[in-house]
């Protein structure tokens, strides 16, 4: 039975956040990580990013990180479109009274579903496409069903959303777990793949964790980085978690909190037909820096790879559409989304499978290591993470990106802050439990 310090439990950016803080504290860390690969949600592959692709703004853990790794990164900032009624024009949900909303959002007093409060204040019936268009945005940017969006997070983050940059990293989100797994290993870490983590025995100062292959490992303390779908899941799951004795009051945190479905769709063509001459006529004017384009497709949203040249156009669908989608087979999602591409640029989706080099479905809400995208906050959120920041008897941290107050919930940037914390509470309980033995001797 191997021993060490600290075991975290999961290898996204979380988990090699709090271990590579723990092993460059002193701490003698073990990784365990179910997958084949470390980084989670995060999975770079050749030259497409098949989870995490952006950096949403000038956040300062991962700029931080990537200027300590001498990482580069490059705006990725571009025109975004909508295709309507057979138009595309640059009108989007920022321009269809989106003022109106965030007005009465200020004004209300009383925390409600983002579903509820448009239905209250916006039941009207020339609110229709308003009410479609908040809805939209809230499951295809926040993954989150309307009906449980909590209307005094989306307010928050709507508020703080002065800083509109985009970036892209070179190299792709691999490039920084990779410096994380170094900085892991430099330090004296490990990290162990293929570990799917079962059963979590522990009592205060001590753990004993063991995997579906019959491995167990015992530490003093243990970082739970595990994704909220798992956590929220059967312990029957493939990468379901049972704890032991069961952790009453922080898995009813757990499950205050919401967590998002979504499917990305990388297609590859032979060329980028949407800058063509027929649909610069169709739009009215060049498309050529086009970067996002929102719909109400069966697949909503889409983007290009500008402002750089690329044949790569990326579908997203988030929220209650995407979870329906969870059971679907990959051929079905590309026959989903070619007619959507088709329906926007007058393309058959004979013609559009024509053109496609190669594609890939990406299924989040599929992956037994994720069952979902990323946490969005419901109503009871504040109370759930309130629970869940306070560590089990001094032994189990929990740490992911649902951990996050602040306006980067859900990115990379919130997986990486909530990895730091965990690690830096474990080191100061560790240095206040020496300095009060060295007081009381």
């Amino acid at each position: 039975m191997a021993e060490t310090d600290i075991i975290v439990i999961g290898a996204g950016a979380a988990g090699l956040m709090a271990a590579r803080t723990l092993a460059k504290g002193g701490r003698k860390v073990l990784v365990l990580e179910a997958r084949d690969r470390i980084g989670g949600r995060i999975h770079t592959v050749d030259d497409a990013e098949l989870g995490a692709e952006f950096i949403h703004g000038n956040l300062p853990v991962t700029f931080s990180l990537l200027k300590e790794g001498g990482l580069q990164a490059r705006s990725a900032s571009t025109e975004m479109w909508q295709y309507e009624n057979g138009s595309l024009t640059t009108d989007t949900i920022f321009s269809l009274g989106w003022d109106g909303v965030m007005d009465r959002l200020n004004e209300l007093e009383t925390d409600i579903s983002i579903a509820e409060f448009l239905n209250r204040y916006f039941k009207e019936d020339r609110y229709a496409d308003l009410r479609a268009a908040v809805c939209g945005f809230v499951s295809g940017y926040d993954t989150a069903d309307p009906d449980r969006a909590s209307s005094y997070a989306l307010r928050k983050e709507w508020q703080s959303e002065d800083d509109n940059s985009q970036h892209r990293i070179n190299g792709g989100y691999r490039v920084v777990t990779a410096y994380l797994e170094r900085e892991i290993k430099d330090a004296g870490g490990s990290i162990a793949l293929n570990a799917i983590v079962k059963n979590i025995k522990w009592l205060r100062g001590a753990v004993t964790v063991s995997t579906a292959e019959g491995n167990n490992y015992k530490a003093e303390k243990a970082v739970i980085a595990l994704p909220l779908g798992i956590l929220q899941a059967d312990a029957q799951e493939k990468a379901g978690v049972a704890f032991e004795p069961v952790l009453q009051k922080p898995q009813r945190a757990i499950m205050d909190l919401g967590f998002g479905a979504v499917v990305k769709i990388l297609l590859h063509f032979d060329e980028p037909f949407w800058e063509n001459a027929e649909t610069d006529k169709k739009a009215g004017e060049s498309i050529k820096d086009m970067g996002y384009l929102f719909s109400s497709e069966a697949i909503p949203t889409w983007w290009t790879q500008h402002p750089e040249e690329g044949t790569l156009f990326t579908g997203w669908i988030g929220g209650p559409d995407a979870a329906k989608l969870k059971d679907k087979s990959d051929e079905d999602i590309l026959e989903l989304s070619l007619t959507s591409v088709g329906n926007i640029f007058n393309f058959t989706p004979t013609e559009l499978r024509k053109k496609l080099r190669k594609y890939t479905i990406v299924n989040w809400t599929a992956d037994p290591f994720t069952l979902g995208s990323y946490a969005y906050d419901t109503i009871t959120s504040a109370n759930g993470r309130k629970t869940l920041f306070e560590p089990v008897e001094d032994t189990l941290y929990f740490a992911g990106e649902y951990l996050y107050e602040g306006p980067a919930i859900g990115t990379v940037e919130a997986a990486l802050c909530s990895g730091k914390n965990a690690a830096e509470a474990i080191l100061w309980a560790d240095k206040s439990s020496v300095l009060l033995l060295t007081s009381v001797e």
